[in-house]
């Protein structure tokens, strides 16, 4: 394969791009510049025609499409790649590849059930399953590599769409170039339509000097239009006269707000309705907020030091009308005054000093924690009138999960509802990676506030501060917006506990057939010292006369601006649901999101008449939260246009599902030994020394191994036998350089050569070369070796009640009849099949318990009929497995004796 140029272009609130090169053509010197040579950008034969950016925005509804056109001006086939970066709160609604010949390959969305089944292969495998993944913070990446046929032309065009949420003031539209080339035909073009009129509209290009970015971009905004186009030609593009380099590297940046004037913000089309309330002019109101802050031990760091940092900025932000307290939690839980006192200048002060004094403490009690915030913000309210009239707000820190106290997610969620039960919300902030994002969301969302994820970086103090600008400045509490019960169905969220300066209430519904001229909106909320209360109308002629202005956009972006918002808030709404009620909301949602065409959690988009060499067909999903960007995952298979396509291949690598018996090894260590043509299994453990490595599985023909080395518990009793577990275990493929080590901490691919580290959080595929690697995040990780076994190793987390105090791993065989004849190992021996006979069974030395006599291997063994456990499906509590087990080590079972399969080192 060729040299490939990859053309980016990354867009905060749009995407990124890449692509392979674009041809230069003749090139003009900029006004006042130098003359620029031409330069010729291909590369490797590959031409980029065109990359286009149109996004269109209407009442904050935004609607993008990202052109590209490639050209193959060689005589061979070639490679091109279409990257496109998109916004996690974005769906994707329309793929399409179309070619010379005019074929067009376009996306289908469907539910994911049924995409799941109809590629189960594909999505299991994870070579082409979920072509989107997480990219950075905010953003996911779109990616899908082509093969265009030689002298052919192929045009990508990528839709997705979002709503524009206001903050701090304005609507942000962050673009990041990053071409890393020359591009013929590059433009970025931003059509805004804002009804209330545009108040202002800015726009920076951090890679250009401030007097060339006034030549190059164009920006305008009259009345209810604005208007942004970015189209640098090529010699404008180039960092020198003579230079096949590009100068756009950086952050394109437009932002923008619309005019307050007018409380009523209401917007109908075609029998639905948006509402957009942020009225101005308001006196701030004075707050009641307790910060808690998780101190232990995990905190450790630059973690505890960049807290510090925020609290102590937060704490100079405080206004001389709030009042606030800290509350700390460890092990144990500690306030600083255990009531609500005023922000005064000694009070703050002294606040500081305590934030800089105080030091971490043992273990995560989060929900004590909680409960003490929320019984100092209920007695103020309860016992101090002058401070009910405040804007109370529970703001809670944490990186980890919680170990002490009540640690029962469920019970901790109830504990904290029925606390506050609706009087203010609770803001989570997770610190990393290692929090439940998930119980954080659910829990905010019940309590009325949100969640965010604050980064491990350089900038954490700067996102912990900028989080709290956003709620810093309450204006109005206990808002609702109301509408005629007889003239509106399906309304979104209309009621908020706080408004805060610089944001926006969104509501949004349907207008019922002839009801439009009864249609109206109450607001109602409590001001500073009073009530506010205002009602808007319907003025049709405007209506009309917008309609006359936007047409039939209006009208299809009021309506899916509402399906938006709706899903969005079903989606939202399921994870704080379980059963029925939790299925009915998912089917709502599943419904809204395939009638109008979203790729959401629920549905999944293919596309057909495209496959790769196995013959398999892309699938785009929505990825999960904490999902890996892609360059952590591995190569991507690249995909063939029907046209040019061979005859698709059967693949060999074919991933089982878990069989309902067991060849696998776990806890203290226990080995469990299926018998298919007894359909029986056998058992027997293992007893040896923390430290000791034991071969599992070895096939000499192959050379691909599994060892796995013990550990003690950690707890273990004075005088009684240690148990040990596996805490290590080394998987090897020679034949492919391949090597993974896995612990209860982390995943290592090839850790003899410096690879990549993954933890037990995230959600991964790898494939190298024969080997594929599935790690499902917090449970279990799969390796499927072509013409080879598939496995699965189990993660084991202390948890409470549990006997053994120490994380480890069970090892199970998924599929082995491709391995050889000549496998050995611990597990290996019973690979292929052997047989044994069972007579003579009579009560054991244990009254409870079976004997018998068992031949095997020409060997006469004393058995006895016993339980064992399966913890593939679950890890905690496991599933029996009733066995014959053989004594001592295996003696008599297992060739030779145990300390045979004793080895140096687990690679």
């Amino acid at each position: 394969m060729g040299l490939r140029g990859l053309l980016c272009v990354c867009l905060v609130s749009l995407l990124a791009l890449q692509a392979v090169a674009a041809q230069g053509s003749p090139t003009r010197s900029p006004k006042g510049g130098k003359k620029r040579m031409a330069v010729d950008a291909a590369v490797d034969g590959v031409v980029i025609r065109s990359l286009k950016v149109n996004c269109k925005v209407t009442s904050r509804f935004a609607h993008y499409v990202i052109t590209s056109q490639v050209i193959n001006s060689a005589d061979t086939a070639k490679e091109v790649s279409f990257n496109v970066e998109i916004p996690k709160t974005a769906f994707i609604s329309d793929f399409t590849i179309s070619t010379a010949d005019e074929n067009a390959f376009t996306g289908d969305i469907k539910d994911k059930v049924t995409a799941w089944k109809q590629y189960r292969k594909a999505a299991i495998s994870g070579e082409n399953a979920g072509l989107v993944r997480a990219s950075g913070r905010t953003m996911e990446e779109f990616s899908i590599h082509v093969m265009v046929g030689p002298r052919s032309k192929a045009t990508f065009r990528l839709t997705y769409e979002e709503v524009l949420r206001r903050k701090l003031m304005q609507y942000d539209i962050v673009i990041k170039v990053k071409p890393k080339q020359l591009v013929q035909l590059f433009e970025i073009d931003v059509d805004i339509f804002e009804p209330q009129g545009i108040r202002k509209l800015d726009v920076e290009a951090s890679f250009l000097p401030k007097k060339l970015a006034a030549q190059l971009i164009k920006k305008s905004f009259s009345g209810k239009k604005g208007h942004v186009l970015f189209r640098p030609t090529v010699s404008q593009q180039q960092t020198c006269p003579t230079c096949s380099t590009t100068l756009l590297n950086g952050d394109f940046k437009v932002t923008y707000d619309v005019n307050r004037d007018n409380a009523c913000d209401l917007l109908v089309a075609n029998n639905y309705f948006a509402h957009f309330f942020a009225p101005q002019n308001l006196t701030k109101l004075n707050k009641n907020v307790v910060f808690v802050i998780d101190i232990s031990s995990s905190m450790e760091g630059q973690k505890v030091k960049q807290t510090k940092e925020a609290l102590h900025k937060i704490l100079g932000d405080m206004r001389p009308g709030d009042y606030f307290d800290l509350v700390l939690f460890g092990s144990a839980v500690q306030s600083w005054k255990g009531s609500l006192v005023q922000a005064s200048p000694a009070n703050l002060e002294a606040a500081r000093n305590f934030v800089q004094q105080f030091s971490l403490a043992g273990a995560t009690n989060l929900n004590g924690g909680l409960l003490r915030g929320i019984e100092i913000l209920n007695k103020a309210q309860q016992s101090l009138p002058e401070l009910s009239n405040h804007a109370s707000i529970l703001i809670m820190l944490t990186d980890g999960e919680p170990t002490e106290g009540v640690t029962d997610r469920t019970q901790i969620l109830k504990n904290v509802r029925d606390a506050i039960k609706g009087r203010f919300p609770l803001y989570n902030l997770g610190f990393g990676h290692d929090v439940d994002l998930n119980f954080l969301e659910v829990m905010s969302l019940e309590n009325n506030g949100r969640v965010q994820r604050i980064y491990e970086d350089h900038d954490a103090t700067q996102q912990l501060q900028g989080f709290y600008e956003q709620v810093a400045n309450p204006l109005l509490r206990d808002v609702e917006l109301l509408y005629p019960q007889e003239a509106v169905s399906d309304l979104t969220q209309h009621r908020h506990k706080q408004y805060y300066e610089g944001s926006e209430i969104m509501v949004a519904g349907r207008i019922a057939d002839h009801k439009l001229s009864s249609f109206k909106a109450d607001m109602r909320a409590k001001a500073e010292g009073q009530e506010f209360m205002t009602t808007c109308l319907v003025d049709e002629e405007e209506m009309k006369k917008l309609l006359r202005e936007r047409g039939h956009m209006l009208e299809n972006h009021v309506e899916r601006l509402w399906a938006y918002l709706t899903i969005q808030e079903l989606l939202a709404k399921r994870m704080k649901l379980e059963g029925k009620e939790k299925a009915n909301v998912s089917a709502k949602a599943l419904q809204m999101s395939l009638a109008y065409q979203f790729v959401t959690p629920l549905t999944s988009m293919t596309v057909r008449g495209m496959a790769d060499q196995d013959g398999l067909e892309p699938i785009i999903d929505k990825p999960l939260d904490d999902s890996l960007p892609l360059e952590m995952v591995g190569p991507r298979k690249t995909f063939m246009l029907a046209a040019s396509q061979p005859a698709p291949t059967h693949s060999s690598l074919n991933i089982e599902k878990v069989p309902d018996q067991v060849t696998g090894v776990d806890t203290d260590p226990h080995f469990l030994i299926h018998v298919p043509q007894k359909e029986d299994t056998l058992c027997f453990n293992i007893n040896e020394e923390p430290g000791v490595v034991l071969s599992l599985v070895q096939d000499p023909d192959t050379g691909f191994s599994v060892n796995g080395q013990l550990i003690g518990n950690e707890a273990g009793s004075p005088g009684k036998h240690e148990g040990t577990y596996f805490g290590r275990l080394g998987i090897a493929n020679p034949a492919t350089d391949f090597q993974l080590e896995v612990t209860p901490q982390n995943i290592t691919l090839n850790p003899g050569s410096g690879g990549p580290v993954f933890s037990w959080r995230d959600q991964a595929f790898l494939r190298q070369n024969e080997v594929l690697v599935t790690i499902n995040r917090k449970r279990n990780l799969v390796v499927s070796v072509e013409d080879g076994g598939t496995f699965e190793v189990i993660l084991h987390r202390v948890w409470r009640g549990s006997a053994v105090h120490q994380d480890f791993l069970g090892f199970y065989v998924l599929d082995s009849h491709r391995m050889s004849a000549r496998t050995h190992g611990l597990l290996g021996q019973f690979f292929h099949p052997f047989d044994y006979k069972v007579s003579d069974l009579h009560p054991g030395s244990d009254p409870t318990k079976t004997d018998a006599t068992m031949v095997v291997k020409n060997r006469r063994l004393t058995v006895t009929r016993g339980l064992q456990k399966d913890y593939r499906k679950d890890p905690r509590h496991g599933a029996e497995v009733t066995c014959w087990f053989i004594h001592n080590n295996g003696d008599g079972l297992i060739d030779g004796v145990h300390t045979d399969y004793i080895v140096p080192d687990i690679f």
